[in-house]
């Protein structure tokens, strides 16, 4: 047997023949063809010859000993790779009848004996030719289903006279075995989702009827219930006419890619306002920096925020909140010229050249300026829009904003530089009264490495147990005596000593320390007052404020919870003061927390009264045990009669829901006197006492003050009023 190189391209035909004769002059024919060739005296020979050989043609006599060329062909097309074969039958038998066997066993050509050896050699190459290019074809098609299959991609031809034609991929796509659906357009359009089919089905008639194409997607729905997504592309064939005669096209399942998109834009885009996120921003931004370095042009980097927008969120509720961040996303985005970022483009399904970074943030891009006051006439141009009131849930809401500026290349080249600057002017807007924007200017990195430095020193002083607290006696307007104490935070700084909470709240807040400092003034209250109490002094009720960051806490009852019984002080003694907005937030949960805390025995103050919604219908839900007026009344009640009626109708309403009332900010005898005068119950302020350390309120207690510094500017007396 010869060793046949395929790399070279030799065909190899295997000659079947029991005339040795006959098989010489085939061999010296083919070889002289350019053929190897390999021999076998019968059927049988040839069959075990095949699998080592693997030729490329076989010529097959058909009368033979053992098994004739009939059976062996049939045996032929039966083995691997025996299907496509050129097999070339070699009879004497020069008749219909032994032809159409020869057809039926398989072959797939017939000569006759004696063989002419010119036309042997053309017969045998056309052969090798035609499986040549059946064999491309069928590599081809299985390419084409291959690559169908991959891309969930299947194609349909519609004969408007004959029917649908489906191919298989449609029938996977579909999730359909052949004859389980009806292969025609209503049966098609009867497994598309209901809420899609009427205009998938319009889109169809359009195309007949226009001649137009159709590139639509819908949903269809499993047996199982699971969704997925298709795209349907379709074209019409007309005739001469004008008449429709096909309608073919595609049908892809683009469920996984519409997922991907749908997490990339859950990546890249704010769920609440639809902008481009910090992460897309951040792309934009390092886009644009590229292009502007590369044709030597300025930028801008702006960043936005909301004036006072926690106020909103507090008073009016987080969902109208979230409404005005849609409505000032609506319209920055308006009145900012597409041309106005470069960025924008940093994505190709981006159109939006504002981006929002979280909370009231907003920031913007700007290239291809002339000027820097390009960036400034932007600027004033997203304030004026927002200057217009928004209506929202029957609120009418009035917003302003402050606005930071930093220029490419003079404040940075590289976005870091630039976001913190322009971070650093906006906040130094903010300092100059908010509504307004300022540029970039040196001086105002060492204002915000101030603030980073509080920050980090405010995270020590939890560390270093550096807070301590201050208390504010509110007293009882009719007999001046203390009735109980407000505590307030105070932070002793190791090297700078005592920094009041107007200093360092706000960074605390902002920070998120907010959480672990009020949880630390709870705990350290009632310890205080559970030692006045040890000490033999009168029990009197502890107030503590909560802010909103504590109330969101599912733990808030654990706290407090918490805090009782390490002191070991009765709940009655303890006070919670909650402003209304806080409460206002979601009223299903704080239904559920008051409920827990009357339930523990601890007494609720609404703290600000006055300022939010002063509504009785949610005093009544609520159920208070008293109020606080807000010392925005109370400083001018005396001579502004606007401010004296509302004190008056806040006090009126109170106790007629048997509701306690104390007034804030008081300082002065005519405003005590007022207080009086309406059966206002208790007041505190500097009339009657700063806020002091535990050991000046016991000094009150014990009605020893040691100096007038401990009460305040005049001394404590009881019924101070009356004289």
């Amino acid at each position: 047997m010869k060793e046949h190189n395929k790399s070279k391209q030799i065909p190899v035909a295997l000659v079947i023949d029991d005339d040795a004769t006959m098989r010489f002059l085939l061999r010296d024919t083919l070889e002289r063809e350019g053929f190897s060739v390999e021999e076998a005296e019968h059927g049988a020979a040839g069959l075990a010859l095949y699998a080592s050989v693997k030729p490329d043609v076989v010529l097959l006599d058909v009368v033979m000993p053992e098994m004739d060329g009939f059976a062996a062909c049939a045996e032929l097309r039966k083995l691997p790779n025996g299907r496509r074969l050129p097999i070339l039958m070699m009879t004497g038998l020069n008749d219909v009848e032994s032809i159409n066997q020869a057809y039926e066993a398989g072959a797939t050509d017939f000569i006759t004996k004696p063989v002419n050896s010119e036309l042997l050699g053309h017969r045998v190459r056309y052969m090798l030719r035609a499986s040549s290019a059946f064999a491309d074809l069928a590599k081809s098609e299985a390419r084409l289903i291959n690559a169908q299959r991959i891309a969930r991609l299947g194609n349909w031809d519609w004969d408007i006279e004959a029917g649908v034609d489906w191919s298989d991929e449609v029938y996977t796509i579909l999730g359909k075995r052949p004859g389980e659906v009806d292969t025609s357009l209503d049966g098609l359009l009867s497994l598309v989702h209901r809420d899609d089919r009427e205009s998938i089905k319009q889109s169809f008639i359009a195309a007949l009827n226009s001649g137009g194409s159709v590139a639509a997607d819908c949903r269809i729905v499993f047996a199982d219930g699971s969704e997925h997504i298709l795209n349907i592309q379709t074209e019409v064939t007309r005739d001469p006419c004008g008449k429709a005669t096909r309608m073919h096209g595609t049908i892809q399942d683009i469920t996984d890619r519409k997922d991907a998109e749908r997490i990339r834009h859950l990546a890249y885009y704010d769920s609440l306002t639809e902008l481009p996120n910090r992460a897309m921003f951040r792309e934009q931004l390092n886009r644009s920096l590229v292009q502007a370095k590369r044709s030597r042009q300025h930028a801008a980097v702006m960043f936005l925020d909301i004036d006072h927008f926690k106020r909103i969120n507090d008073t009016i509720g987080h969902s109208v909140g979230d409404l005005l961040l849609q409505g000032v996303a609506k319209r920055l985005t308006a009145c900012v010229r597409g041309e106005d970022a470069v960025s924008r483009h940093a994505l190709k399904e981006s159109k939006n050249s504002i981006a929002r970074l979280g909370g009231d943030e907003f920031t913007l891009v700007l290239t291809d300026m002339k000027e820097a006051q390009d960036a400034g006439r932007v600027a004033q141009r997203l304030l004026t829009a927002l200057a217009q009131p928004f209506v929202l849930k029957d609120h009418e809401i009035f917003v302003s904003a402050s606005i930071g500026i930093a220029l490419y290349p003079f404040d940075g080249e590289d976005q870091e530089t630039l976001l913190t600057n322009a971070d650093a002017a906006m906040y130094h807007a903010k300092e100059l009264g908010r509504n307004n924007f300022q540029f970039y200017d040196q001086s105002m990195n060492a204002a915000a490495a101030q603030r980073l430095l509080l920050e980090n020193e405010l995270r020590k002083a939890l560390e270093r147990n550096e807070f301590i607290l201050h208390f504010q006696p509110q007293v009882d307007v009719a007999t001046g005596q203390i009735l109980g104490n407000e505590a307030l935070v105070r932070w002793q700084h190791l090297e700078k000593g005592l920094i009041p909470p107007a200093e360092f709240i706000p960074v605390a807040e902002d920070s998120g320390l907010i959480l672990q400092i009020g949880e630390w003034v709870l705990r350290a209250a009632c310890l205080q007052n559970k030692a006045w109490q040890d000490a033999g002094l009168p029990p009197l009720s502890v107030a503590v404020n909560i802010s909103s960051v504590q109330f969101k806490q599912k733990n808030l009852i654990h706290t407090v919870r918490q805090a009782l019984a390490q002191s070991g002080l009765d709940p009655c003694w303890l006070e919670l003061e909650l402003t209304e907005g806080v409460l206002m937030q979601d009223t299903a949960t704080t239904m559920e927390i008051l409920a827990h805390l009357k339930q523990m025995g601890v007494r609720v103050s609404i703290d600000d009264f006055g300022t939010g919604y002063s509504s009785l219908s949610y005093l009544k839900r609520f159920a208070p045990d008293s109020l606080k007026i807000d010392r925005f009344f109370v400083r001018d009640m005396v001579t502004d009669p606007g401010d004296a009626a509302i004190t008056r109708a806040i006090i009126a309403m109170a106790h007629s829901l048997k509701l306690r009332v104390v007034a804030e900010g008081v300082e002065s005898l005519d405003q005590l006197k007022f207080l009086q005068a309406h059966e206002c119950d208790a007041a505190q302020g500097y009339f009657f006492s700063e806020p002091v350390t535990p050991e000046m309120i016991a000094a009150m207690l014990r009605d020893k003050p040691t100096s007038n510094e401990v009460v305040g500017k005049k001394a404590f007396r009881p019924k101070l009023a009356t004289g």
